[in-house]
């Protein structure tokens, strides 16, 4: 079930509980968002190729396929749509394993409606406000327009967050940020846990290979070292 896209554009929402569901569309259609409603992680890979959604909310524990796996089969595509993973697992493992493979956002069941669209809000503005046009650091050049990332000649396929991340840390080449700053800053709300930082900035290393400029300041956070 599916309501017209509104002014902040459409949301899909991927849960097979129906009242849950029904809940989050509520909440979101208030907060302007067109919503989308499907049950099932084939479905939902289908509409997102048709219809273009925004931000995914995408439960895990759904009955044909593991929400990572909707997630696995989207990044494999080189879809970079942002996805709120929804669960009613409260285990670290879970939400590592989500964001390893290019979740952007985690929620545990039970949760306020009203905490899932400031997540939302949230990635939304890590991916419309751009940085400064471009900003290199050694063979790393970040091209925010584009939203771009090159090793030399090669391009780099980042998350929203993953490139919002790197962009953060590339504004100021030798300032140290603590991780909870970093929370801040870019996923727009402190205290999720400094896990989640340690996680992207694993994810980013893994990319850019042996050009990565970040680095880990001991006891305090990270950096982005131009040397």
């Amino acid at each position: 079930m599916s309501e017209q896209a509104a002014n902040r554009g459409l949301i899909l929402v991927v849960e097979d509980e129906r009242s849950i569901a029904e809940l989050q569309r509520l909440y979101l259609i208030r907060e302007g968002f067109g919503v989308h409603i499907e049950s099932t992680g084939q479905g939902a890979l289908a509409a997102v190729r048709t219809m273009r959604p925004v931000v995914i909310v995408l439960d895990i524990g759904l009955d044909d396929m593991d929400g990572t796996e909707v997630c696995r089969a989207l990044r494999a595509a080189e879809d970079l749509t942002p996805i709120v993973f929804v669960t009613a697992r409260d285990d670290e493992v879970d939400r590592v394993v989500g964001l390893e493979i290019g979740g952007d956002d985690y929620l545990t069941k039970p949760f306020s409606p009203r905490e899932l669209v400031a997540r939302i809000r949230a990635v939304l503005r890590r991916v419309q406000a751009p940085p400064p046009a471009t900003m290199t650091v050694g063979s790393v050049r970040l091209d925010s327009s584009a939203r771009r990332v090159r090793v030399d000649d090669a391009d780099v396929e980042l998350t929203p967050t993953e490139f919002d991340l790197l962009a953060y840390l590339m504004r100021r080449p030798g300032q140290v940020y603590s991780r909870d700053q970093l929370l801040s800053a870019v996923w727009g709300y402190p205290g999720f846990g400094s896990r989640t930082v340690d996680v992207h900035v694993a994810q980013l290393r893994g990319k850019l290979g042996s050009a990565s400029p970040i680095r880990t300041v001991r006891g305090v956070g990270y950096s982005v070292e131009t040397s």
